[in-house]
């Protein structure tokens, strides 16, 4: 059965995998929180649990966020133009991949849709900055971040938007490429699509599911992909 579409996960997989100090982050987030008196450390720390509020319903009930709702469990106002200091603390953590263009070039050059399905709070405009940055932002077919639906993976309604994007409806006939076992590999697998994953990233404990699943390939870089989808085809 031919395959029509590939779509892959972003953070650890078009990127490399980074090891996050998690304390920095929520306070550069707290750099934009308005209307309060207290100091800048309780707001780093109510920001912190509330980032694990958030990623908890993502892994156990696949319940999308937003950085709006990040600052809502938190109980702080925020002012949107202040989270300069938060984008620019991930900025080093967002380098794409030098082998996805030509990865995607293959792929697309033997009619393969390139997709995006990646778990994230962060809106669509920041990851196409990301995109156009390093030059590949004008192969992508179709792109879905979890902040825009409902559902984040491992749910197969997220599989499904994913695949909507890039216009192919059989799961039978994509493909998933992730790092995250769970995630991705378990979460494709169970949505009907076929899963590559990419094991160099170290999920965090308190990240991992509660299931594993088993890929269909591994590769250690994305070049490979075009020859293993051929294969399949």
């Amino acid at each position: 059965m031919p395959i029509d579409a590939v779509i892959f996960d972003w953070g650890g997989t078009l990127t490399a995998w980074h090891d996050i100090d998690f304390h920095a982050e929520s306070l550069a987030l707290a750099q934009a929180v308005v209307n309060v008196h207290h100091d800048v450390e309780v707001s780093r720390q109510r920001l912190h649990e509330a980032g694990s509020t958030i990623w908890g319903r993502s892994r156990d009930h696949q319940q999308s966020s937003t950085v709006d709702d990040l600052f809502a469990v938190a109980g702080l106002d925020h002012d949107p133009d202040l989270l300069t200091a938060y984008y620019e603390f991930w900025e080093p953590h967002t380098a794409t991949d030098p082998d996805v263009r030509p990865t995607w070039e293959e792929l697309r050059a033997d009619g393969v849709k390139v997709g995006v399905l990646s778990n994230t709070i962060w809106p669509r405009s920041f990851h196409e900055r990301i995109f156009e940055r390093d030059g590949v932002l004008d192969l992508v077919d179709g792109d879905v971040y979890t902040s825009e639906i409902p559902w984040t993976k491992p749910s197969p309604h997220a599989f499904a938007a994913a695949m909507e994007a890039v216009g192919v409806s059989d799961p039978a006939r994509c493909v998933y490429v992730g790092d995250r076992l769970f995630d991705d590999i378990w979460g494709a697998k169970h949505a009907g699509l076929h899963a590559i994953h990419v094991p160099h990233s170290a999920i965090p404990p308190e990240q991992v599911g509660h299931s594993e699943g088993t890929p269909d390939a591994v590769v250690h870089r994305l070049r490979e992909i075009p020859d293993i989808v051929r294969r399949w085809s």
